[in-house]
């Protein structure tokens, strides 16, 4: 017996950032282990992130050799511990410079918006909590906070009594239990079947979306046992939104055809365009002919925090499930997406399946009929492991709540506005310019897809499409290379674009000017002669 508190630990170098029982001993200790990680981090922040839109190198083999060494493998995992100090100098030297910078004011590439700073302190919070969100006791007043936040975002979609949902990894998932939802409720209350339909029953069934809906939404009719063909693609309009006329062809062709018609999946801010399907008219569709409407808002949905641009992505509380991503225009860390369900007891007739060794609070209290113990204190609990596919359940609300708390929806609503303001700047400069185009030239969120345009519009006409479409992903490569902005690529109507996906609030006019002037220089005017 020892009195030491630290003794078994006093095989590490630093014992007491593991044996943390004893304040008195370990927390000064602790303190200058966070004061440590926060200066490295911002270190990163303003010597590298603010600096650079992506670390070098970037070439994949590369940075392979870079991190890994010569053999551009992982080698063994370490034998023996270190300070903290060494893994932080370690993660300075070999990560910290080689990261992609979602802070820097032209990295407007994907989704990845820098995550605010409340934000960031709600996630480390989380981790030192470290509460698993599935069963109520394991984590019994967070699973309250995402109740909360779950209800905010229900609200904010604009969604009533009744009404309930669950924050996911991202909208991925989010539209994989939708589409589970669509199977397991909708499909069997068409049927009228006993049991949620498997096998060939899945035969024959229709789901209906537009060329600029998301894979996940077909990458989960595929793991969900639906045929191939179930997913039915319809072309967009000029201005990539999918309109209800097409479905309606299609609904009315394929009953024709003795097929099922069960759902129609619209986008509200697709990832390519950020283009907003005609929400309203799909949901007048959708009641008429019996079907399931999912919104993957997952993006656009943010909007809504607006006073001023909320109507650009409308109703969505006329929506059966809404996919909303607070790591993409709510500016969280990663991860953290939600699905919304307008009844949000079918999220629990999908997915109530209780293992022998979850029995507390799954009856009324006194009544042991559904496994409680008699007189069970927490009956009627809140287990969010009956609500979805995920057992172990990060506390990913936590962060949510306190940036919701900090900016207030006034506040959110600002930094979206900044964003959507920034992008109308930037498509209204390509309009102005003869060697810059935009498609569609009025963004309807925050997504600008353009192009350059060498030698301007009458001498890029005569260039081989395939070329100019090549100038395109060279001049994405040389500006990544660069380090002074970063955005991506992506096809539309057969053609290469550069895409600017504008959820950065760091981000000014001034940026889009220097972006556009570090564009030019990247790619001088071709030489008449």
């Amino acid at each position: 017996m020892t009195d030491d508190p630290l003794g078994p630990f006093r095989w590490h170098p630093e014992p007491e950032l593991i044996g943390v029982r004893d304040g008195s001993a370990t927390r000064a200790a602790l303190e200058r282990a966070g004061e440590a990680t926060w200066q490295v981090a911002l270190d990163w922040l303003y010597d590298e992130a603010l600096v650079r839109s992506m670390g070098r190198p970037t070439a994949y083999a590369e940075l392979r050799r870079a991190y890994f060494g010569d053999a551009a493998r992982p080698g063994p995992a370490p034998a023996d511990p270190a300070t903290l100090d060494a893994v932080l100098h370690r993660f300075a030297a070999t990560i910290a410079p080689h990261t992609l910078s979602s802070w820097h004011p032209r990295s407007l590439s994907y989704f990845t918006p820098p995550p605010l700073v409340a934000s960031i302190a709600g996630e480390v919070l989380a981790q030192w909590l470290n509460q698993g969100v599935d069963v109520w006791h394991a984590g019994p007043v967070a699973a309250f906070v995402e109740e909360e936040a779950v209800r905010w975002l229900c609200d904010l979609v604009g969604y009533g009594e009744g009404s309930f949902g669950l924050c996911t990894s991202g909208g991925v998932m989010a539209n994989f239990i939708a589409m589970a939802l669509v199977r397991d409720v909708h499909l069997r209350a068409l049927r009228g079947a006993p049991h949620p339909p498997r096998g060939a029953a899945l035969e024959g069934v229709r789901v209906y979306t537009s060329e600029q809906t998301h894979f996940s939404i077909g990458r989960a009719l595929d793991e969900l046992g639906f045929p191939p063909d179930t997913l039915v693609v319809l072309p967009a309009d000029d201005g990539f939104r999918l309109h209800a006329a097409p479905v309606a062809t299609a609904i009315a062709d394929d009953r024709a055809r003795g097929l099922t018609p069960v759902a129609i999946s619209a986008v509200a801010g697709s990832t390519n365009t950020g283009s907003v399907d005609l929400v309203r008219e799909l949901a007048d569709l959708a009641r008429a002919e019996a079907l399931w409407l999912h919104v993957d808002a997952a993006y656009g949905g943010a909007a809504r925090l607006s006073a001023r641009d909320a109507d650009r992505v409308p109703g969505l509380d006329l929506a059966d499930s809404v996919t909303v991503d607070p790591h993409k225009w709510f500016f969280q860390a990663y991860d953290l997406g939600a699905l919304l369900v307008r009844r949000g007891d079918h999220l629990r007739a999908a997915f109530d399946r209780s293992p022998e060794y979850y029995r507390g609070g799954e009856s009324h209290a006194g009544d042991p009929g559904d496994g409680a113990p008699d007189g069970d204190d927490h009956a009627g609990q809140l287990n969010f492991y009956k609500l979805g596919f995920e057992g172990t359940r990060r506390f990913r609300a936590l962060k949510l709540w306190a940036s919701w708390h900090h900016l207030g929806t006034s506040g959110l609503g600002r930094l979206v506005e900044r964003n959507d303001d920034v992008a109308a700047y930037l498509a209204a400069c390509c309009r102005d310019a003869d060697d810059f185009e935009a498609l569609p030239e009025e963004p309807e969120l925050s997504v600008v897809c353009f192009r350059h345009l060498p030698g301007g519009r009458a001498a890029a006409a005569t260039m081989d499409p395939r070329e100019l479409d090549r100038h395109q992903d060279r001049l994405a490569a040389a500006l990544e290379a660069s380090g002074d902005g970063w955005l991506s690529t992506t096809t539309l109507r057969g053609r290469t674009y550069l895409r600017a996906g504008i959820v950065n609030y760091l981000t000014g006019e001034a940026d889009i000017d220097r972006l556009l002037a570090t564009l030019r220089s990247l790619a001088p005017v071709p030489d008449p002669a």
